[in-house]
């Protein structure tokens, strides 16, 4: 369910109305907001992070040792604004981003994305047709609980290509969802606060020596 944080988000991926008044009252106010986004974004990539492992793949009961991501360096972190895909490319990066689509109320474009990832890579015919057909209930169909911004006719032609399943058969969607983001949401996520402040250098302060 979303925080309520978020309500001000606009659910299309727009961006934040930053008209928030002046003065020092309204400036205090925009800090306090600013700390609790950041507070809440940490959060929020903390759970991504912990749960990054494949779509579709449940864990299982058994002890499994814990996986940690170190927090890129600044340096590591501006990579990520050379190219879409170098983002991607980091699994905390893609955490990041995961987490930002979801204060922006549209995670699924990422999840649709991922689970594509993971339907091409699926070598069993009948491993491939349920996944297929749990794509389409997720994400294709109307009134899909994580539908996703795509045109009627590829709609259908995904409908028609799940009868025979070929890892092929989300393709265009993908192409269209990945272009959506990184048009849109990835520029956003440049620009946003917890972005910036992962490629801030820290200051070095240095003490004078006693004479």
């Amino acid at each position: 369910m979303p925080s309520a944080m978020f309500v001000a988000v606009q659910h299309d991926c727009g961006p934040m109305d930053k008209s928030a008044g002046t003065g020092p009252k309204s400036e205090e106010k925009r800090e306090k907001m600013k700390r609790t986004l950041l507070k809440d974004w940490k959060s929020r990539l903390s759970y991504f992070l912990q749960n990054s492992s494949s779509p579709g793949k449940p864990k299982t009961g058994k002890k499994s040792k814990q996986q940690t991501f170190t927090k890129p360096s600044p340096e590591e972190a501006q990579l990520w604004s050379e190219a879409f895909d170098e983002l991607l490319a980091s699994k905390y990066g893609l955490a990041a981003f995961r987490a930002f689509l979801k204060s922006e109320f549209c995670e699924e474009n990422i999840e649709f994305w991922l689970a594509c990832e993971d339907f091409k890579k699926t070598k069993s015919p009948q491993k491939l047709s349920s996944k297929a057909k749990k794509i389409y209930t997720d994400f294709i169909e109307k009134e899909a609980p994580k539908e996703i911004n795509i045109d009627f006719q590829t709609k259908t032609l995904i409908a028609q290509n799940i009868q025979e399943a070929t890892s092929g058969c989300f393709t265009t969607a993908q192409k269209r969802v990945y272009s959506l983001m990184e048009n849109n949401s990835y520029p956003r996520f440049l620009e946003s606060e917890f972005y910036q402040d992962l490629c801030k250098k820290p200051q070095i302060t240095t003490e004078p020596h006693a004479t």
